[in-house]
């Protein structure tokens, strides 16, 4: 059992039922289906293999979908790949399809008019370098800074330009209302740059009378100038290091990761760091060092979860890399619980605050009688949010009686959801608690638990009671 959260791209790597079930078995709680890549169709067909996979597994399974944003990127390449010399010019032209040496086509056609002489123009995630130099009507003239090979339909990046791009496309729409009408459980959202654009999302949704919850992706320098208000408007925030390591200076990645995972930390928001977190495992069946640090680094900077991409969705090895990150966890997880832990008080809306209060409470208890496992009835998961940012060294047992909240709960760190019917009163919840408990063997008679709940149970927003328990065989 580890307390951080794993997410993994699903695609042609682990896309059948059986390479699904071991993924499982091994500790992933969300599958992302990235909207970037596949059809409609494909995201069905994976789909299907999660739902039966679902229905016959214990462990909690959510889906989350990826919107693909206004990604910009080159067109076709004619003849094969070729190389970009330093110093060298280039037209690039916007709604060109085609591209040809020396002519480049970019599927973005406001190109011309967003890029300014003097903006830079990456390629390929930051590989090749350019500079605009001159434009004319909607050919935009470049000079080759850092050379590279160039490649059909690679990315382009463009740091210094105001893009005018809407942060949700035709394309995104229609993924939406396949999100909806799939009943996914997290849909993110790329590129965003104000509070605004998830907002827009959020009112969407809602008027199609669904609760999806809206992950933002924080992927651009414009995010960071309004992260406040962006971390505010959403219900989950991830950290896709990859577009900001090219985006800005690679050496404040590390810092801006920090600042967010803290600041959802006093929020009492999930959060989930993304890209390259085993790259090399795409390809090998071992990590490297580094990234081994990266992934520990990143649980003791409070992430909720990580992600897994290519690792997983096109690797060689996917059952490998949802093992390493399972062992790097632990050890993380262990190291962490024997340290001294501040417990913050988190910052919540008014009729929250005095579950936040009993929140803050539990964790002291919790260390001072050295307490198995806390338990939680949270119907909406607010408690068991709450419970979750505050780090405690044991794992929480979240119960409710809605599947969709429990399928939520699986971005919590350190949180197991399982769905049960509502009980009676405080003592059935108790008996029904010792019962699970004794059954999964989290527990062996005599350990102590603490029971967090209200009265009536079931009821949100009403957590005020804590219980110590004694597990009884």
């Amino acid at each position: 059992m580890i307390k951080t959260k794993i997410v993994a791209t699903l695609g042609p790597g682990c896309g059948s039922a059986e390479t699904i079930k071991q993924m499982v078995d091994n500790g992933v709680d969300v599958f992302r289906l990235n909207f970037s890549h596949g059809t409609l169709e494909q995201h069905s067909r994976y789909l299907e293999q999660v739902n039966a996979v679902r229905a016959g597994h214990l462990h909690t399974i959510a889906v989350m979908g990826d919107l693909c944003g206004p990604k910009i990127r080159l067109g076709t390449l004619e003849e094969a790949d070729w190389d970009l010399q330093a110093g060298s010019e280039v037209v690039i032209i916007a709604g060109l399809e085609q591209s040809e040496p020396g002519r480049l086509g970019t599927n973005y056609k406001n190109f011309s008019n967003d890029v300014k002489v003097g903006d830079r123009v990456l390629i390929d995630d930051g590989q090749i370098v350019m500079e605009a130099i001159d434009q004319a009507g909607d050919k935009t003239t470049c000079k080759v800074l850092v050379p590279g090979r160039l490649r059909s339909r690679k990315g382009i990046n463009l740091p210094d330009s105001h893009v005018s791009a809407p942060s949700i496309t035709e394309k995104d729409w229609q993924c939406v209302d396949w999100a909806i009408q799939n009943k996914l459980d997290f849909l993110a959202l790329s590129f965003v740059r104000t509070a605004d654009e998830i907002l827009q999302l959020k009112e969407y949704i809602q008027k199609a009378d669904s609760d999806i919850k809206l992950v933002a992706k924080i992927e651009t320098p414009a995010a960071l100038k309004n992260i406040d208000s962006i971390v505010d408007a959403s219900d989950i925030i991830l950290v896709a290091r990859g577009d900001l390591g090219v985006e800005m200076d690679l050496a404040e990645v590390p810092l801006i990761q920090k600042r967010i995972t803290n600041m959802c930390r006093r929020k009492g928001k999930p959060v989930i760091v993304a890209t390259q977190m085993l790259q090399s495992m795409i390809d090998s069946p071992a990590p490297t060092r580094a990234e081994v640090s990266d992934i520990a680094n990143a649980i003791m900077d409070f992430t909720d979860a990580v992600m897994l991409s290519g690792e997983t969705a096109i690797g060689k090895y996917p059952i490998e890399a949802v093992k390493t990150i399972r062992k790097v966890a632990k050890v993380t997880e262990e190291y962490l619980d024997r340290s001294d832990t501040v417990y913050q008080r988190i910052d919540t809306a008014d009729d929250l605050r005095l579950t936040a209060a009993v929140v803050h409470s539990v964790a002291q208890i919790t260390e001072d009688i050295d307490a198995k496992l806390v338990v939680v009835w949270s119907e909406s998961g607010s408690t068991a949010r709450l419970l979750s940012k505050a780090r405690i060294d044991c794992p929480i047992l979240a119960l409710s009686s809605n599947e969709r909240i429990c399928r939520r709960m699986c971005l919590h760190y350190g949180v197991i959801p399982r769905c049960r019917p509502i009980p009676a009163d405080n003592e059935q919840f108790t008996k029904l608690v010792n019962s699970l408990i004794l059954e999964r063997h989290w527990a062996e008679p005599g350990d102590t638990i603490l029971l967090v709940a209200g009265q009536p149970i079931g009821t949100a927003g009403a957590t005020n009671a804590v219980i110590v328990h004694k597990i009884t065989a």
